[in-house]
């Protein structure tokens, strides 16, 4: 019977191969691109995956020495500056941005990608035992989540530009 040290660093062991997994898919999805907005989008992300990947290593290595779950800290803020980046890419490009059903389709993948990392991170958050552990779960759970509301956004600009132009800008009609 596996020890729960084992357990802790199976998980994350997977953890850390879906982070390498995904920013390699990122970085071969920038590769396909055919869309400044997206390249600048998606390798932004894989670096975000990079940072979790490193996070995860560090604590994979304090569990490995028997050590307590260390706290780990996650800047705030980081999912404004992915939208403001993809704000402003999509401000510069305009309504006029070029769409193929190839682009569509790595950004939906994108969006996949990042509600599975958001169900696994939620599901390790639930069955976490430390407190540490749990709230580092629900931490990286968020960023996935606000990885995968950036890319649907993403997506909501690339299929009705002037409609996310009107929704961004927040025009309204005065009486």
């Amino acid at each position: 019977m596996k020890s729960e040290q084992n357990i802790i660093l199976d998980v994350l062991k997977t953890a850390i191969e879906k982070e390498k997994d995904d920013k390699e898919c990122y970085l071969n999805a920038v590769l396909k691109s055919g869309n400044e907005a997206s390249r600048k989008l998606l390798q932004s992300l894989a670096l975000e995956e990079d940072t979790h990947r490193q996070k995860l290593e560090e604590i994979y290595l304090a569990i490995q020495k028997k050590m307590a779950w260390p706290a780990v800290y996650f800047p705030p803020d980081k999912s404004k500056t992915l939208m403001d980046l993809l704000t402003g890419v999509c401000e510069t490009t305009g309504v006029n941005v070029k769409t193929s059903s190839i682009e569509l389709g790595i950004i939906n993948a994108a969006i996949k990608k990042e509600k599975e990392s958001y169900d696994f991170y939620k599901s390790q958050s639930q069955n976490a035992t430390d407190k540490a552990e749990r709230n580092f779960y629900e931490a990286i759970a968020d960023e996935e989540r606000e990885h995968e509301l950036i890319l649907v956004h993403y997506n909501e600009y690339l299929t009705d530009p002037v409609d996310w132009f009107t929704r961004v800008e927040h025009h309204s009609l005065d009486g």
